[in-house]
């Protein structure tokens, strides 16, 4: 049996004066984003967030190819670089990381910033990362679709593997009347993204239409076929996520992932206690 939600839409959510975002999250929406826990689809221009922690979940940063500029990525792992835009940036927060992201002066950054969720036993593993700059993912070309594979695998496609969880993020474009498919295997959760345009979403019988900015969320119990369509005279740009599902229940508590309060008092003590890291003063 496969599960298709209807259209949703994000909340508006607005930080300071240099981040707007359409905000998704599975506190709202529910278990159908397992095993995604927040979406922002977002526009940042100014630093906005400073150096923060994460833990017992991973946080993913996907820049689209019109972000201008660059994009200040350090964290308490040691990683001190520039996201281009097309790049992925996965850190795997595991017992406790500090991340800090920030626009470059005068840049323009356009992307998801999204969270995922990972099994219990897995929480408290060491922190890792995965770093996918843009000419290095495998594009699937065609007459009316251009679709990046930023990270596992689809019709035969491999990119870099998830340091966490098995993940496949699709970055994709199609020409007016274009069809992309994409296969899934079984327990999975796929989300299914409009960044610019309008389209159709077909699983088996079952067709969503999404307005611009709307996602859908489809939970496979057997393997499946998800076929995204352009019906509009417009060209789309599209963003999927196909994840094994977690299936737990969790709490999440900002950027704090856990599966009990208990556990969240004591990330946030550990926090505290300088034993998540830190990292340098920004240069």
């Amino acid at each position: 049996m496969t599960f298709v939600s209807e259209p949703i839409s994000g909340a508006d959510l607005t930080v300071g004066s240099g981040f707007k975002a359409e905000s998704f999250r599975a506190a709202d929406i529910g278990e159908a984003m397992d095993p995604l826990v927040m979406v922002d689809h977002y526009v940042m221009t100014e630093p906005t967030f400073g150096a923060h922690p994460h833990a017992g979940m991973s946080a993913v940063s996907l820049l689209f190819e019109d972000s201008d500029g660059l994009f200040h990525n350090r964290d308490s792992l040691g990683n001190d670089f520039d996201l281009q835009p097309g790049d992925l940036y996965w850190l795997s927060a595991g017992s406790g990381a500090v991340h800090d992201e920030s626009p470059r002066a005068n840049a323009r950054i356009h992307g998801l910033q999204v969270f995922v969720n990972v099994p219990q036993t897995r929480r408290f593993e060491s922190p890792a990362s995965l770093l996918v700059r843009s000419k290095d993912m495998p594009v699937i070309n065609n007459a009316d679709s251009r679709v990046k594979v930023a990270l596992g695998e689809s019709n035969g496609v491999r990119s870099a593997a998830s340091p966490s969880i098995p993940m496949t993020i699709l970055d994709g474009t199609m020409q007016p009347g274009g069809r992309f498919l994409h296969g899934s295997a079984a327990n999975r959760g796929i989300w299914v993204q409009t960044v610019k345009g309008s389209l159709d979403v077909v699983v088996g019988k079952t067709t969503r239409h999404l307005a611009p900015g709307q996602a859908v969320a489809i939970k496979t119990d057997g393997s499946a076929k998800i076929s995204i369509r352009n019906a509009s005279r417009e060209s789309v740009h599209f963003a999927l996520f196909d994840g094994a599902q977690v299936a737990e229940t969790y709490v999440q508590d900002g950027p704090f992932v856990m599966g009990s309060r208990e556990q969240i008092a004591d990330i946030k003590a550990a926090y505290e206690a300088g034993q998540l890291g830190s990292i340098p003063d920004n240069h």
